[in-house]
């Protein structure tokens, strides 16, 4: 039996970004491109991800993310190569949740161990993951105390573009409490947080 290896890297920009556009999202995240931010590289790609118990649902309260593929071929020095990966991933908690002083790891554990579950090589990684409490006041106080993680993280994708981007959606949907092969399960009523 031959040994299986991974996919290339694309070629081109247009190659990479074909690629995300083909990938197939599990039901509950809906995902659509979006416009890319501008002067962070020759060439960008943006796409929006929100965790949906149904697809009509207007706003997402379970969680949402985006990411940002970037190409350039002058090879910035913090990027070590001509490609770089921008995610953004953001849930409601428990408020008993939010406090946990570990939740900030665990949040960037999970988009480490999403990557490598997809052998998705990667360097010069950076981020930061912020979690925050809140309690209304005032006219606000009816909605009582809230909680919210957020991951922000940047990377330098090896290989083929689509497991990166899976990888990310998987984080997306871990943050908003939906673990892998969790698809096709009902969510229940959402008992988190909206606050933020």
């Amino acid at each position: 039996m031959a040994e299986q290896r991974p996919p290339a890297a694309p070629t081109t920009f247009e190659q990479a970004a074909d690629a995300v556009r083909a990938i197939e999202f599990r039901d509950d995240l809906t995902v659509h491109e979006i416009a890319a931010p501008q002067g962070l590289a020759p060439q960008a790609l943006a796409i929006a991800g929100d965790v949906r118990s149904s697809p009509d649902e207007a706003d997402s309260p379970y969680g949402t993310g985006r990411l940002v593929l970037l190409f350039d071929p002058e090879e910035p020095s913090a990027w070590n190569g001509p490609w770089r990966i921008v995610c953004f991933a953001q849930a409601p908690l428990e408020p008993e949740i939010g406090i946990d002083p570990l939740l900030a790891d665990v949040a960037w554990t999970w988009l480490t161990d999403a990557l490598a579950s997809r052998h998705a090589g990667f360097h010069s990684a950076s981020g930061t993951a912020t979690k925050t409490l809140s309690k209304g006041f005032g006219s606000l106080a009816a909605e009582g105390d809230g909680a919210q993680i957020e991951l922000r993280a940047s990377w330098s994708p090896e290989g083929a573009i689509a497991p990166h981007v899976e990888a990310w959606a998987e984080l997306v949907c871990m943050l908003a409490g939906l673990p892998p092969g969790s698809e096709g399960i009902a969510m229940l009523g959402s008992r988190r947080s909206t606050r933020g």
